[in-house]
């Protein structure tokens, strides 16, 4: 699976992603485990086999903001604690059971050391965090709920209905009972 994931981005040869597998550790989570904890320095990056992961952070007045979900066949990182190797100014967390292949900075560092195309690939990782961040930034700022809501289905079907309300609310925004009439207007 890892493997897939490395060759399907067309950077890497075959003797490479052979090399790159083997600096990978298997780690198995259970439901409400954490890949990282706020105020904690994230050191390493995962890829998700299996689960799905909320990012949160809490708000002023104590309370939990969900502002990201993670699936399988994607990377999870705390990218500016990663980045800078300060404590992580947000929480990642399985919202059900997940198995990781789990690559610690240092790894990463030394392949980025030695390697022209890892310097490639992780200037297109920074490049994709900023996609993702813009767009986060343009979806709350530009559509509803609903449309939010309706773009995650979309993009995510099989995985959404595994995801609380709770969480689901937190991330579009807006109160449980108005995702609940949202859920209504929407026909299956």
């Amino acid at each position: 699976m890892i493997a897939a994931y490395f060759q399907s981005l067309g950077l890497f040869d075959r003797e490479e992603i052979t090399q790159i597998v083997q600096l990978f550790e298997y780690k198995k989570l259970n439901k409400n485990d954490f890949f990282v904890k706020e105020n904690q320095p994230c050191n390493e990056v995962a890829f998700i086999a299996s689960g799905i992961f909320r990012s949160y952070y809490n708000s002023s007045n104590a309370e939990d903001v969900t502002y990201c979900f993670r699936f399988p066949n994607s990377l999870i990182a705390a990218y500016s604690s990663f980045i800078t190797g300060g404590p992580s100014v947000e929480s990642m967390q399985a919202i059900s059971p997940a198995e990781l292949w789990v690559i610690k900075k240092s790894a990463i560092d030394k392949l980025a050391a030695e390697s022209l195309v890892w310097t490639k690939y992780l200037r297109m990782i920074a490049e994709q965090q900023y996609l993702e961040l813009e767009k986060r930034i343009f979806q709350l700022q530009k559509e509803t709920a609903l449309q939010r809501y309706t773009v995650l289905l979309r993009d995510q079907p099989e995985f959404v209905r595994q995801i609380p309300l709770q969480y689901l609310s937190s991330y579009l925004g807006i109160t449980q009972r108005h995702l609940s009439r949202i859920r209504n207007e929407i026909t299956f």
